[in-house]
């Protein structure tokens, strides 16, 4: 039966510099996994031991039940799809997707075979002759996973492979990769510091924090319901408020006060009976604005201090009464809708199913 990859107390250390600290962690089979991380956090860190380009200082490395730990990177069933795209550029596209096959020695016409399917999986039939120069960005990029795929690894990793390329590319590449990879049913590791392409492509995401896992769940899981102030904080945008508990009821808060003394009904299943100084987390988008009174909730009025126009969605900043200030993200609905605009004076309402409360850091 097969297990799929996992790290299992895996540390790396450079120097006094502990990059990836105790970390388990199981890939299931055909699954899209993203390490998610600001810079430096040790995610790259991570693909590296799995790749085989770096030995663990502790721990070990399994696929299929079978450990890894101590294979170099060419007896892995894995592949890499790196940053720069790595390809060679003497070399045409169909000696660039081939040459895995050459160094295995994969006979002529199996290889032609193989390299030729592998083109149009990723939607290149016929670009066979050109030379990396010759092609965009976007292509190039194909290329490096038509390269990666032919060898048919079990697990492919991608270390940012996006970063290069312009927003609408890179969203149209997001799209392509997962289409890719549910085609394939390949497991694919990947590893990104932008919240967007997480949450466009993954099927769970590990939100690395200090060389340890902070969070893993789904995207939906880790968007609405974060384990703590840093994963609210990064992935997306999220409002921290610092809060006192006012009333438990049955192990539930039921009120908290802000510290600008606005109560708050809400609904935290998950928080200790006896905890009593807490984060409020709350999506800007989840923010109700209007300029009549809402029928809610944990209503209140606010003064628009700043307005900005982002096309499908307009930015708002909130003060409201004794110094609470709240991000917003308000959508336009219709260019005849009446605006909400700087210097308003608006009803907020905050559901309290959009209320999370998290560990005060």
């Amino acid at each position: 039966m097969s297990t799929g990859l996992e790290l299992r107390a895996v540390t790396k250390r450079y120097g006094r510099v502990t990059a990836v600290d105790q970390i388990s962690l199981s890939v299931q089979p055909g699954e899209f996994l993203t390490l998610l991380g600001p810079s430096g956090c040790g995610k790259t860190t991570l693909l590296r031991l799995m790749a085989g380009f770096e030995a663990p200082d502790a721990g070990g490395v399994w696929l299929d039940g079978a450990e890894i730990t101590h294979l170099p990177p060419y007896r892995r069933p894995v592949n890499q799809v790196f940053q720069s795209y790595a390809l060679f550029p003497h070399l045409s596209v169909d000696e660039n997707v081939g040459f895995g096959l050459r160094m295995q020695r994969v006979p002529k016409t199996e290889a032609a075979q193989r390299v030729h399917a592998a083109l149009e999986l990723v939607s290149l039939t016929g670009l066979g002759a050109r030379r990396p120069h010759e092609l965009s960005g976007g292509q190039r990029q194909r290329v490096a996973l038509a390269r990666a795929l032919v060898c048919r690894p079990r697990v492919l990793l991608l270390d940012e492979p996006l970063s290069a390329l312009d927003a609408k590319l890179r969203h149209a590449m997001q799209l392509e990769l997962k289409r890719l990879q549910r085609q394939t049913g390949l497991t694919f590791v990947f590893v990104t510091h932008d919240q967007e392409e997480a949450l466009t492509m993954s099927d769970r995401i590990a939100v690395v924090k200090h060389g340890r896992i902070e969070q893993l769940g789904t995207a939906t899981e880790i968007y609405h319901r974060p384990g703590s102030a840093f994963v609210a904080d990064f992935l997306g945008q999220a409002n921290l408020l610092p809060a006192t508990v006012e009333q438990h009821a049955a192990g539930n808060v039921t009120l908290v006060r802000l510290a600008s003394g606005l109560e708050l009904h809400l609904d935290a299943k998950n928080i200790p009976a006896a905890a009593h100084r807490v984060l409020v987390s709350v999506r800007p988008e989840k923010i109700l604005v209007s300029k009549s009174r809402p029928e809610a909730a944990n209503v209140f009025t606010a003064t628009v201090e700043e307005e900005v126009f982002q096309g499908a969605t307009d930015y708002l900043v909130l003060r409201a009464e004794n110094g609470l200030v709240l991000n917003a993200l308000l959508a336009n609905q219709s260019a005849h809708a009446e605006a909400i605009v700087r210097g308003d004076r608006v009803w907020c309402a905050l559901h309290a199913d959009d209320l999370v409360v998290v560990p005060a850091e």
